[in-house]
């Protein structure tokens, strides 16, 4: 025999009062869209603030600014004590470093051709248990239009004599008279200038202010080199 209409209705009621149980357990959940598709990205309201920011430009050698024209760009910095060599960089191209091994105890030179740009020689002359003979014979050597560029690293002052010191003078440069042992120096000249070269930075060995134990702190120099003009 099957159920009654009454039997059905009082299942009905059951059932309805389950339901309204579970709808009280359980409250409807809200699922948000960014839980289905993730978050979003690469849109912006227009209430959005976007904080861009520029890389810096790069100059050539890393030097601060841009050189002109028919100038050649350089950065160069002196030996630190009797541990890491000078460094020699001309139009983004390093003429000399430790990493390049070309460098080495005394006076180190790099020389370049005034209208090209073009590395002629990289030498480095011991001016602590060398002979400065090799050194005067280079320097008469060099020839009219040549850049030269020079760093110290550890001496590069005790084997030089009168000689040496006039015809780096004659280069350009001011400090070389006064140039003493363990000094850090750095100049760029030419052979043939006019007048004193701007380009030279020098260090006095100083027991009081030296930075490294009987070494002073490295020098380091930047500039444009005019393009030798026919």
């Amino acid at each position: 025999m099957g159920p009654t209409r009454g039997d059905r209705l009082r299942l009905a009621s059951v059932t309805s009062s389950r339901l309204s149980s579970l709808s009280v357990l359980c409250p409807r959940a809200f699922i948000s869209p960014k839980f289905l598709l993730g978050p979003v990205s690469g849109k912006l309201s227009p209430h959005s603030s976007l904080t861009i920011t520029t890389k810096p430009p790069r100059y050539k050698c890393g030097i601060s600014k841009a050189c002109p024209e028919k100038h050649f760009a350089f950065k160069m910095a002196s030996g630190a004590a009797n541990v890491v060599g000078p460094k020699i960089c001309l139009e983004d191209n390093v003429l000399m470093s430790g990493v390049k091994n070309n460098v080495g105890r005394g006076i180190n030179v790099a020389l370049v051709n005034g209208k090209t740009g073009e590395v002629l020689d990289t030498k480095y002359f011991d001016m602590w248990g060398g002979d400065v003979a090799p050194f005067i014979e280079f320097l008469k050597s060099i020839q009219d239009g040549t850049i030269v560029l020079m760093g110290t690293y550890d001496d590069g002052a005790t084997k030089l004599n009168d000689e040496a010191r006039r015809l780096i003078a004659e280069l350009g440069s001011t400090s070389i008279t006064n140039l003493g042992f363990r000094d850090n120096w750095v100049f760029c000249g030419g052979k043939g200038i006019k007048t004193k070269s701007p380009f030279e930075q020098h260090i006095k060995n100083n027991k009081d202010t030296n930075k490294y134990e009987g070494w002073p702190e490295v020098v380091e120099m930047e500039g444009c080199i005019p393009q030798k003009q026919d």
